[in-house]
C-alpha cells in the first residue's frame, strides 16, 4: 500500500491581512521556546524559512486521503481556537499583498543552513520569502518502485501545476501569470541550475541517475563553501526523493485555500497513479512547455488533457477518495483557484476584497466559491 503524507504552509496575518513575522512567537508559546517543530493538537507545527509562514504536518503518513484529512483537521481547528483572535491564517501559493520588508528570516535553530543559502543565493527575494507550497509525500517500496513512481509523477507535473495554480498576485498586483510561486521558485537558486532543474527533472533510468545528480549539486555547493547544504533536501525540483523517510516529495504545487481542497489534489494524484495503463508524455522539452502554459494560464491552456485525466481518475478512485474529486472537475472547468481569484478580484475592484472569504474557507474547511457559483460539497 502506498502511504501518503502532506505538508501545508499558511501565512500568518493580522485580521486585516498584514503579514506578521511571528512564527517563532507562536512556536515559543506552544513549546516553551522557539522550537523548529512541536506537537500541537494532534499535528506537528513547524517553522519555515520565512517567519510569516507556519507549517502543519500530520503525525504520520496515512493509508488513504480521508484518514489524512482527519489527522490534520484537529490541528488547524486547534490553532484557530487558540490563536484565532490574534492571527488570521491564509493559504494560497504566495501571500498576495506581502512586500519583502514585511517578513523576516528564521533566526533560531538551523540558522547555519539559512546563512549558507543567503551567502550563496541571497534570501531577500520572493522565491525564498513569499512562497507557500502544498507538498505531497508518496511512499515507495524499493528502488525499482521509486524509479517507476518518480517517472510517472514527473509526467503529471504540468497538469498538477495547472490544477493547483494559486498565486496570481504579487505585492497586490495582478501579474497576468497564474503561478507566480513557481516563477520565483525556479529562479531562487539560479547560480546552480541543477538544484531546481527548471521544475521538471530528467527522466530516471535508475536510482543511480538521481544519486549522480545529487553528487553534482553537492560538488558545486562545496566549491562555494556550501558544505552545510549538501543534504538530500537541497534538491528543489518539482519532484525530489527523500531517502531518510522513503518517499518521493512533490514540491511543484501551490498551497490551496483550505485543507479539503488540498485533499482533493491528493485524491487526484493517487487515482491517476493507480491507472497502470495511463499514456503520458515523457519528452522533457514537451513537459517544460506544458508546465510553462500551466504557470501562465492555469487549467485554461490544458483543459482537453485535464478532462481526459479526470475521467480516468474518477473511474479509478476508490469510493472514499472519489468524493473529493468533484472539486478537481470544477477547477478544470471553471479555472484554477488563481483564475477564479483573478476574476473575482476584478469584480471586487482589488485582491484585498476577496481575502476574507479565502480565509473563511480555511476556517470552515470548505472550498472557496466565487460569487454566483454553487458549493461543491
Amino acid at each position: 500500500m502506498m502511504l501518503i503524507g502532506t505538508e501545508h504552509e499558511y501565512s500568518i496575518n493580522s485580521p486585516d491581512f498584514t503579514p506578521l513575522p511571528e512564527s517563532d512567537r507562536i512556536l515559543g508559546e506552544v513549546a516553551g521556546y522557539p522550537a523548529d517543530e512541536t506537537p500541537f493538537s494532534g499535528v506537528l507545527l513547524g517553522k519555515e524559512l520565512q517567519k510569516t509562514v507556519i507549517e502543519f504536518i500530520p503525525p504520520a503518513p496515512a493509508g488513504n486521503v480521508p484518514e489524512l484529512e482527519a489527522s490534520l483537521l484537529p490541528g488547524i481547528e486547534g490553532f484557530l481556537s487558540r490563536f484565532g483572535s490574534r492571527y488570521t491564517l491564509l493559504g494560497l501559493g504566495m501571500h498576495p499583498l506581502l512586500t519583502l520588508d514585511q517578513t523576516a528570516v528564521w533566526e533560531h535553530g538551523e540558522r547555519e543552513y539559512y546563512d549558507a543559502y543567503d551567502r550563496i543565493f541571497g534570501l531577500r527575494q520572493h522565491g525564498w520569502l513569499n512562497i507557500q507550497a502544498l507538498q505531497i509525500n508518496l511512499s515507495y517500496r524499493d528502488n525499482d518502485h521509486l524509479v517507476e513512481l518518480y517517472n510517472r509523477v514527473r509526467a503529471l507535473l504540468p497538469y498538477l501545476v495547472a490544477v493547483t495554480a494559486a498565486s496570481p498576485f504579487v505585492e497586490g498586483r495582478n501579474t497576468g501569470l497564474m503561478d507566480n510561486r513557481l516563477r520565483y521558485y525556479r529562479e531562487n537558486q539560479a547560480r546552480i541550475p541543477e538544484i531546481c532543474s527548471d521544475i521538471v527533472p530528467e527522466r530516471l533510468g535508475s536510482l543511480q541517475d538521481y544519486l549522480g545528480s545529487l553528487e553534482r549539486i553537492y560538488g558545486e555547493l562545496r566549491q562555494l563553501d556550501g558544505d552545510a547544504l549538501c543534504e538530500e533536501w537541497v534538491a528543489s525540483r518539482g519532484l525530489i526523493v527523500r531517502f531518510s523517510r522513503p518517499c518521493i516529495e512533490i514540491k511543484a504545487l501551490d498551497e490551496q485555500e483550505c485543507l479539503r481542497s488540498d485533499m482533493a489534489v491528493c485524491a487526484f494524484v493517487r487515482a491517476l497513479l493507480s491507472c497502470r495503463d495511463l499514456a503520458l508524455e515523457e519528452d522533457r522539452d514537451v513537459l517544460l512547455e506544458l508546465t510553462r502554459k500551466a504557470m501562465e494560464n492555469g487549467t485554461g491552456a490544458l483543459r482537453p488533457e485535464l478532462r481526459a485525466l479526470y475521467r480516468r481518475a474518477y473511474r479509478a478512485a476508490p469510493d472514499d477518495e472519489r468524493q473529493y474529486l468533484p472539486l478537481i472537475e470544477r477547477r478544470i472547468e471553471e479555472g484554477s483557484l488563481a483564475e477564479q481569484m483573478e476574476r473575482e478580484a476584478r469584480n471586487e475592484g482589488s485582491i484585498r476584497g476577496i481575502l476574507p472569504g479565502l480565509a473563511d474557507s480555511l476556517r470552515r474547511n470548505e472550498p472557496w466559491v466565487r460569487t454566483g457559483s454553487r458549493p461543491v460539497f
